[in-house]
């Protein structure tokens, strides 16, 4: 009984932690930048950016919607606006924002509109949201390099980040917690596999 008790309130702590707004300039240092990038369930990039050298953490959450404090169930019947994003905290001496993007295109297909796979909505989408002028200038140049690529048109957003929600405690570093869950072994775990030449990062 203590253990369903306690189960439960940590489920309830859970919940109430989730949806919070973060302030942009969380989990970073004077020498840490943050990107924030939406390509498909946030469980899948997440995984891909945690193995790249010089990134300190990645954090999955959301963004681009208008409902404040989102759960995940809102978030997936696709009412909220809010796309699965994650938000990565890098050392630009270590790694540049130039080469997150290259790994972005990489990660997923940036060609398909609101969805990755078997994964369908609004908040599947591919989108690039910028911290700054800059991060703009260098995604649309990116988005504009990378489309020789791809046979169709890449249909990916790139707007300002306004706010970043964090997801619940459940959805952070999934792969490493759960590395056998169907999903993570039959999509994610491919994923790696395919881009480790890219990620130095074990």
């Amino acid at each position: 009984m203590k253990q369903i008790v306690w189960l439960m309130l940590a489920l309830s702590a859970a919940v109430a932690r989730a949806g919070e707004p973060s302030d942009k300039k969380m989990n970073t240092t004077n020498t840490t930048e943050l990107a924030t990038f939406g390509g498909g369930c946030f469980w899948c990039m997440e995984a891909v950016f945690e193995r790249l050298d010089g990134v300190e953490s990645v954090t999955s959450g959301y963004a681009g919607g208008k409902k404040d404090k989102p759960t995940y169930q809102e978030v997936c019947s696709g009412n909220t606006g809010h796309a699965e994003v994650i938000q990565i905290a890098f050392d630009p001496k270590r790694v540049s924002y130039d080469k997150l993007l290259e790994i972005f295109w990489e990660a997923h297909d940036p060609t398909t509109m609101n969805r990755q796979g078997r994964d369908v909505g609004t908040q599947y989408r591919s989108v690039i949201f910028y911290h700054s002028e800059a991060q703009k200038v260098a995604a649309e140049k990116s988005k504009e390099t990378a489309q020789w690529r791809f046979p169709a048109p890449i249909v990916t957003e790139i707007m300002p980040l306004t706010k970043f929600y964090k997801a619940e405690d459940y959805h952070q570093d999934y792969f490493r917690n759960h590395p056998n869950a169907p999903y993570c072994a039959v999509v994610i775990s491919p994923k790696l596999e395919k881009l480790k030449p890219k990620l130095a990062k074990p």
